[in-house]
């Protein structure tokens, strides 16, 4: 396991080890979105991860996609995430924050009878929102105007600064799971013409678009992207991953970017292809991956030179000591899945550390 015990240097931040925290939805902050002291508690004991990427973060106020997702948009928010990011820098923990507006995801329950937006009026069918009255359908969203992406973009850039303030050490760009910069990406969910959609030069641009206006406000060297190219959550799919992927990568050398994050497979298994290897081969910067690596095979994707480092999630919920576990080659407590979304402390602070 030594190769994931080495440091890394993401950007202008440098990392202890390449076992890293994947961003994870835990549903923790309270009703106005602001981060709660919970919260402060979680990412703290978890802050031996090389680098955390803390949760889907509202970018932009009215565009709940989980009810109690954290946002990063108002004061109140910002500060809330300083106890965070104090209480990792106080363990000797690097923290990036995962930006994001979850487009047509936002059912109206959680944003006060709003209609979704979205690249097309295209609605999710594969899948249903989780909210305080249950389970309930995706309504069709509005298709965003050209005219509406640059606010959309400085909204971007605004909780870009916002992080910066919070004592981030960096953000990472949502750009997966069919989330509003994912569904301009792929094919399935945009169906646009003009200079958004067709082609996948336009496709990206809303992308290229935000990292630009993201690096203004703090520097290129300070932000990940998330991709996840097969993943056919929220009925997503593209008719080329690999073309769309291998395109990207090397639109992206134009950028001193800290990391791409990459999702490898499909939570459904409906869409397959190696993706790794074609964007290896053209992305020139640090490649992160995750889902469903155990620590021997991160190791060797390390070692092999396939990655720089690799993403755990789930592992983490469980084992807020994920690294000495792994180093140590101790037995992994197992996650309950029945409290990753609920709203109190069991199955969120109170996994034991294996020396506590």
């Amino acid at each position: 396991m030594s190769n994931l015990f080495t440091p890394l240097q993401l950007g202008a931040v440098e990392i202890s080890n390449r076992v890293l925290m994947a961003p994870l939805t835990r549903c923790r902050a309270d009703q106005d979105h602001v981060p709660t002291e919970m919260m402060v508690d979680y990412y703290a004991q978890r802050a031996s991860a090389g680098l955390i990427i803390a949760e889907a973060t509202m970018a932009m106020e009215g565009n709940s996609s989980f009810w109690r997702e954290p946002g990063i948009y108002s004061a109140a928010q910002v500060a809330a995430w300083k106890k965070v990011t104090d209480a990792v820098h106080a363990e000797g923990g690097k923290i990036f924050l995962q930006i994001w507006h979850g487009g047509r995801t936002c059912h109206p329950v959680l944003n006060d009878g709003k209609q979704p937006v979205a690249p097309s009026a295209l609605a999710i069918t594969s899948d249903k929102a989780n909210t305080p009255e249950g389970k309930l359908d995706y309504p069709e969203p509005r298709a965003l105007k050209d005219a509406e992406l640059p606010d959309i973009v400085k909204g971007f850039a605004k909780a870009a600064e916002n992080a910066r303030e919070a004592g981030f050490d960096g953000v990472e760009i949502h750009a997966a799971n069919g989330y509003l910069l994912d569904e301009f990406l792929r094919t399935s969910a945009n169906h646009r013409d003009g200079p958004y959609g067709g082609s996948v030069e336009n496709r990206t641009r809303l992308l290229l678009e935000v990292i630009e206006a993201v690096a203004e406000v703090w520097s290129e060297d300070r932000i990940g992207i998330r991709f996840s190219p097969l993943n056919s959550f929220n009925s997503m799919k593209d008719e080329d991953p690999v073309g769309l992927m291998t395109w990207l990568a090397k639109q992206l050398n134009s950028y001193q970017l800290a990391y791409v994050h990459l999702m490898r497979a499909d939570f459904k298994g409906e869409q397959q292809a190696d993706i790794i290897t074609p964007f290896r081969e053209q992305y020139q910067g640090n490649l992160i991956v995750n889902m469903g690596y155990s620590p021997e095979e991160a190791a060797e994707a390390v070692s092999q030179g396939q990655v720089d480092a690799v993403a755990f999630g789930v592992p983490f919920i469980a084992n807020p000591d994920l690294p000495e576990r792994i180093q140590e080659g101790a037995e992994l407590n197992q996650a309950d899945p029945k409290t990753f979304y609920t709203q109190g402390t069991e199955g969120y602070t109170d996994y034991p550390r294996r020396n506590a």
